[in-house]
This record gives C-alpha cells, sequence and structure tokens, in this order.
C-alpha cells in the first residue's frame, strides 16, 4: 500500500508495507508484545491500543500497553481495570517483550519519551493517517476514518483464522470509542458508510451502554473545561476576512486558569464551531520553554495535514497538529497563519 506524504527517515533501513494478510500473518505469531500510542493520547489512540492489546492476549500474546502520557481523564472508564498504568514506570519487571507494536502514531516524533526508549525497536505500526513517518514494517490505510477501523478488521479476522473464540467483551468499548472519537461522534468528513456499519456492529456485539459513552465523550462538560471555554472565547482571534480563527493559551494564561493539560484540547472546538472559518487553529504553550503545539482543523478544502507537515508534524487533510518552535506566541501565531494563508 503505498501512500502519499509517508516519508521514511533518511539514512535508516527500508521497511515492508504490509497487505492486510500480511499483517494478519505477523499479528498471529504469539509473542509478548508491547503496544505504543503516541503522547497526549486521544481517544483513538488509546482505544486502538487497548482493544488490539485484547485481541493479542485472547490469541495467547500476552500484552502490555505503553505511553509517555497517562490516559486522559475522559478515557479512564473504558480502561479500568486492564493495567495499573501505562506510563514506561508501570512496565512489570517480569514482562519479557518480543515485539513492539505501535497504534495511531505517525511519527517517532508524537511518541514523546518512549522515542528515546523504542524508537529503533519497533516491529510493526498501524496506522490510519496519510502523512507521516515510517519507521517500521507497516500497514497504513488512509480510507480507514479512525485506526480502530482497522483493529475492528483484525478481529473479524482473527475469528474468521479461528485465533480467537470469541471477541473480548472491552474490545466493543474500546473500539467503538476509538471509532466514534476520531470522527466527531460521526460528524467528520472522515465518517464512511462502512465506518457507520463497523459502528452499528461494535454497538450490536457489545454490552456497553452507548447513549452514556455518547455523554461521557461528547456532551459532559467538567467545570474546567467551562472555564477553558470561557478563555478561548475571550482570546480567539480572525485573520483572512474571517476566514481563519485562532484560538491560543499561553504558559502564563494556563497557569493562571490552573487546569490539567488534558483539558486543553477543547480550545480546537471553539475555534472550528464559528460560522464561515475555513481552517481551524489552537495554540497551546505547555511550560515555560519556546515550543508551542498547534492543533488544525479545515472546514473546506485546505489540507491542514500539508501545513502542519512544514513544522515536522503531521494527521489527516481535515485534522493535524505540530509543534512551532518561536520567540513568541503572536509569533508562532504568524508563523501559522502565514503558511495557511498560502493553502487559501
Amino acid at each position: 500500500m503505498t501512500i502519499t506524504g509517508q516519508v521514511a527517515p533518511s539514512g535508516k533501513k527500508s521497511f515492508a508495507e504490509l497487505d492486510f494478510v500480511g499483517l494478519c500473518d505477523r499479528l498471529a505469531e504469539k509473542k509478548a508484545t508491547l503496544v505504543i500510542f503516541h503522547a497526549h493520547p486521544d481517544g483513538d489512540a488509546v482505544g486502538s491500543a487497548f482493544s488490539l492489546s485484547l485481541l493479542l492476549g485472547a490469541a495467547g500474546s500476552p500484552t502490555f500497553c505503553v505511553c509517555a502520557d497517562e490516559v486522559p481523564r475522559r478515557y479512564v472508564f473504558a480502561v479500568e481495570g486492564l493495567q495499573s498504568g501505562v506510563l514506561p514506570e508501570n512496565l512489570p519487571g517480569n514482562f519479557k517483550y518480543e515485539r513492539i507494536i505501535s497504534v495511531d502514531t505517525p511519527s517517532t516524533s508524537q511518541m514523546g519519551r518512549l522515542a528515546a526508549l523504542f524508537e529503533d525497536k519497533i516491529d510493526i505500526m498501524i496506522d490510519h493517517h496519510s502523512r507521516g513517518e515510517i519507521y517500521a514494517d507497516n500497514y497504513i490505510d488512509p480510507s480507514a476514518a479512525a485506526t480502530g477501523e482497522i483493529i475492528y478488521d483484525i478481529s473479524r479476522e482473527f475469528l474468521r483464522r479461528g485465533l480467537i473464540k470469541i471477541i473480548p467483551e472491552r474490545f466493543f468499548l474500546l473500539a467503538y470509542i476509538a471509532i466514534a472519537t476520531d470522527t466527531g461522534c460521526f460528524c467528520y468528513s472522515n465518517t464512511t458508510p462502512a465506518t457507520h456499519m463497523r459502528a452499528a456492529d461494535l454497538m450490536c456485539g457489545g454490552s456497553f451502554d452507548y447513549v452514556d459513552v455518547n455523554y461521557r465523550l461528547f456532551a459532559a462538560k467538567t467545570q474546567e473545561e467551562l472555564k477553558i471555554t470561557r478563555a478561548a472565547l475571550e482570546n480567539i482571534q480572525y485573520f483572512g476576512s474571517g476566514e481563519i480563527s485562532v484560538v491560543s493559551l499561553d504558559f502564563g494564561q494556563k497557569t493562571a486558569l490552573g487546569v490539567p493539560d488534558e483539558y486543553l484540547d477543547i480550545l480546537i472546538d471553539v475555534a472550528r464551531s464559528v460560522e464561515g472559518v475555513k481552517v481551524a487553529v489552537s495554540v497551546k504553550q505547555l511550560g515555560p520553554d519556546n515550543t508551542y503545539r498547534a492543533s488544525l482543523r479545515s472546514n473546506c478544502e485546505v489540507d491542514v495535514s500539508a501545513v502542519c507537515a512544514r513544522f515536522g508534524g503531521g494527521g489527516h487533510k481535515k485534522a493535524a497538529g505540530c509543534t512551532v518552535s518561536a520567540k513568541s506566541m503572536s509569533e508562532a501565531i504568524g508563523m501559522l497563519v502565514e503558511e495557511i494563508r498560502r493553502e487559501l
């Protein structure tokens, strides 16, 4: 499968492109496995990692999921009781892994501190992002709305091959979360009829309360999130006759709000909700240094993954992210807006 925009790091060995059958052949091998996923994880990363872990475990491969950051509060209910934690230091001392699989992680730069630990040891990467970095033998399907869709297909193939007799109960919830969150509760343009069919099968096969799950994921707001929403509305800026909206929060503002970083993802939702906006941007300064994390969303034909790629990031055509080095928040915003204007 040839993926436009995916590049192998210069000077590193070449990696095998796996087709779906080849991927499942590799996954069928009984090996103790680390499943790793990107830092600051979203629902697709968490759901894909843990649902794959359950499948591999049911097929006879002991697994452990690892991330540079803990599972965000919003998704803790879905993984409760599966592991004591996902940080590298939570890895049991007697767990001797034989392979490493990454999910939903298009580049090693998005692994956080895991890159230094595992970057050159990853055996397989499973992803759906059209732009990024090839760093292992890989199966990448940009037509999938979420990596969770790929994991769903693997579960059906495992059943067909007789590798598992039944799908673990928690799998249905985790795969549903992966798909639902990466499609914005099936509202984003990456949603396809096949997406709905997979989600419907998960809803029918599992015993989870999908009304409650959707409320937790998309409707419920904490007091902290409401504080951030208010700050976002006060800080919103418009460029290009209102075609670009930018919501920003520097380190001083974040500190004054006193809210954990995991709540800041709501910033981009405020920026993209404005009528007439074609490209929405959120920019966060998580620490006192001169690095700024940006999230971009497109409400038009602008490919924001191409914009983010210029800053070493990536993602999808309609949703992408990157890290910008700049002397100030205003400079970081200016750099991003300039690149977006080239695309409009």
